[in-house]
């Protein structure tokens, strides 16, 4: 997939701009603040029907602004042409198009144009709590099956109800908790086994990946760690329901799955360096595009960079730059303040490029 046209009025701190880009590499060079990352945000909202940064979609209107607009004109590897539009005015909800039809659901629109955005935010996925893992496998899962999305939907529906009557001060309905907790296993059932799928193909690609930044010198390893590894999930639910009812929540569920992620065997949040941890995020981000090309609707996906050298040494700097120059990826966009950094790239490139300066909200 190509975005061909990027048109934006009213978004962040960017008031208004018509881009053409072109199918390999685009830089963005500007300091910080300017809009670099408010630009790479309004591609990834187009691909995701939501902002990178909030979930609060308001947030996203320019500062004195009624309404936002994004429109996107993409090319399809088959060669056709679709056209994404996205309207939101203060106090309404967006409403996102395909062509001429606006979508009913806007989960049927993930997956269409499947993205990777790799920004210096995603270190919680190492440093953060296990909701940061989470919702890493959920991006992934979710951009190539629709049921797993709405397994996620009717799960988190399920805890939500259950999490009610656990909290009550009168002994809950056991009927009802029963109903909730089938509920909750029927659906967890489904997203364990898609994680754990998932994970079994994942690994080899993350290994790969990182064998190949870091030069193979050190290994890592990557593990899911689920309470459906103990056997039926209802049952271990179940068993679980009278301490639940103690704390007012639940303790059991697939809303409780982590990574365990270690670096030559020792635990990594705890033993390895800013760089190494740094090159696993990127190894798991990049492992992520392979594994969307491969899947899915076998669409390469777009790929954002967002000032992704900060705090790797040269030598993992350039193998960085050599996988981005190559052929391996689709079309591309990169932003960073080290106008060196993005020319390095440009020279070891036989990809088409084209570069833009990002400076208080205008792009050139």
């Amino acid at each position: 997939m190509v975005l061909n046209h990027l048109s934006i009025l009213n978004y962040r701190n960017i008031a208004a701009a018509e881009l053409d880009f072109c199918d390999g590499i685009n830089c963005l060079i500007g300091n910080n603040g300017e809009g670099k990352t408010n630009l790479l945000d309004a591609v990834y909202f187009l691909s995701l029907s939501k902002s990178s940064f909030t979930a609060q979609d308001s947030l996203c209107i320019r500062h004195g602004a009624d309404m936002m607009a994004l429109g996107g004109d993409y090319r399809t590897e088959e060669g056709t042409q679709e056209s994404i539009r996205v309207g939101l005015k203060r106090g309404q909800k967006k409403v996102m198009r395909r062509g001429a039809k606006a979508y009913k659901r806007l989960s049927e629109h993930i997956g269409f144009i499947p993205l990777v955005m790799i920004s210096p935010d995603d270190n919680m996925l190492v440093s953060g709590e296990s909701s940061e893992r989470r919702r890493f496998l959920d991006a992934v899962i979710a951009q190539t099956s629709a049921p797993y999305l709405d397994a996620l939907t009717e799960y988190a529906k399920a805890l939500q109800q259950r999490n009610a009557l656990l909290k009550m001060e009168d002994e809950p309905d056991p009927t009802l908790l029963s109903l909730w907790e089938e509920e909750m296993a029927r659906h967890g059932e489904y997203i364990y086994r898609s994680r754990r799928d998932f994970i079994e193909q994942f690994i080899p690609v993350f290994q790969s990946t990182y064998e190949t930044i870091s030069q193979q010198h050190e290994t890592v390893s990557l593990s899911y760690v689920s309470h459906g590894d103990r056997g039926p999930l209802l049952d271990t639910i179940r068993d679980g329901r009278q301490r639940d009812r103690a704390v007012g929540y639940s303790l059991h569920g697939v809303h409780r799955d982590d990574l365990d992620m270690t670096v030559d065997g020792y635990p990594l949040r705890r033993e390895a360096s800013l760089g190494q941890k740094r090159t696993m995020v990127l190894s798991m981000k990049l492992a992520q595009f392979d594994f969307l090309r491969q899947s899915g609707s076998k669409t390469t996906p777009i790929l954002l960079l967002d000032d992704i050298f900060d705090r790797l040494d040269a030598r993992r700097v350039e193998q960085i730059i050599a996988l981005v120059s190559s052929e391996r990826f689709g079309q591309t966009f990169i932003t960073d303040t080290n106008r060196d950094h993005l020319d390095r790239i440009l020279s070891a490139t036989s990809r088409d490029h084209r570069l833009f300066t990002v400076e208080g909200g205008e792009v050139h």
